[in-house]
């Protein structure tokens, strides 16, 4: 007997079988999904990274099974190769989630996360190199609503104010006592003293920090992720280098010795510089300083306050 595996009926149970426990879900989907993407770079070419995407609908019938996960799947690997991504390309691929899934959901999400390189200028010398920004793109599609998130982290250094102040103290005490009340002082001795590891006997601790911005923009600004990666490095003025030759390692000596601040001033830095871009209608801001004296970090979070959107809700100011 011949069997026509072409032309058999192969069960479907997500479509026919019905849930054992009968219940709503708010999301149901893939993540880490694996494909390339397409974006504008800084020069308006198309710049291509390897991106991993989390796609989702929610299950508004409480008898059916579950959702069609393949066609989540086929959607978003035909969308991403089509075109590169846009506010708009978003807001057609959460729509084709919606359509394929008709009469079981009426809320769609995707979430799109790369690293973005960007070439970094050393501070003094004539060299630069590659610096890998977390990104990602979030969009949310219910009942007609859309929604639009650009996110990103960006490590920098912080110098700790009140270390700063202690470190001074320690160093005037020690002059002091190597240079006595009355005693004339010799130009050429008290520069070589401040040259010297007797002198400069106590510094500051500092540390690599990390800054997690979440912005919502206005659809037709595009995506402007190196504006905003650069409004933050700005802002908090001491970002972490790539190719560092002694006077580069000098200069940002001096950075961080001009921009003394604990993680309440890092986020504030932020919150102004966000404040001031029409393109960010809300946005979240977190600031985490990984303290060198401390087994535990300092973190302060932000928002602009929209009414209706970021909180700043306790499990977003815990570490994930």
């Amino acid at each position: 007997m011949h069997f026509d595996a072409t032309a058999r009926s192969m069960p479907d149970i997500a479509k026919d079988a019905q849930a054992a426990v009968a219940g709503t879900l708010d999301w149901v989907g893939m993540d880490e999904i694996d494909v390339p993407i397409r974006l504008a770079g800084v020069n308006g070419e198309a710049v291509q990274s390897a991106a991993r995407v989390a796609a989702g609908v929610n299950l508004t019938q409480p008898e059916a099974r579950g959702i069609h996960m393949s066609r989540l799947y086929l959607h978003v690997d035909q969308a991403l190769a089509a075109e590169p991504v846009t506010p708009c390309s978003i807001r057609r691929l959460l729509r084709d989630f919606l359509d394929s899934h008709a009469g079981l959901s009426d809320r769609a999400m995707v979430r799109i996360a790369f690293d973005h390189l960007l070439r970094r200028r050393a501070l003094k010398s004539d060299n630069a190199g590659w610096k890998a920004y977390p990104v990602w793109i979030s969009g949310i599609m219910e009942k007609s609503q859309f929604a639009l998130e650009l996110g990103c982290r960006v490590v920098y250094s912080s110098t700790c104010p009140c270390s700063a102040a202690l470190a001074r103290q320690l160093i005037q005490e020690r002059f002091g006592n190597d240079f006595a009340r009355g005693r004339a002082l010799d130009y050429d001795e008290v520069l070589a003293w401040l040259g010297s590891e007797q002198g400069i006997c106590a510094t500051p601790h500092s540390q690599r920090s990390e800054a997690d911005v979440r912005v919502r923009l206005v659809p037709s600004f595009g995506f402007p992720i190196a504006d905003l990666i650069d409004a933050i490095e700005d802002a908090l003025k001491t970002p972490v280098q790539t190719a560092v030759k002694r006077e580069d390692e000098q200069a940002f000596a001096l950075l961080n010795g001009m921009n003394l601040m604990f993680c309440e001033d890092a986020a504030r830095r932020i919150q102004l510089a966000l404040n001031r871009d029409e393109r960010i209608t809300d946005f979240w801001v977190r600031a985490s300083h990984h303290e060198s004296l401390h087994p535990h970090n300092a973190v302060a979070v932000a928002t602009k306050g929209v009414d209706g959107g970021y909180v700043s809700a306790p499990a977003d100011f815990a570490a994930r």
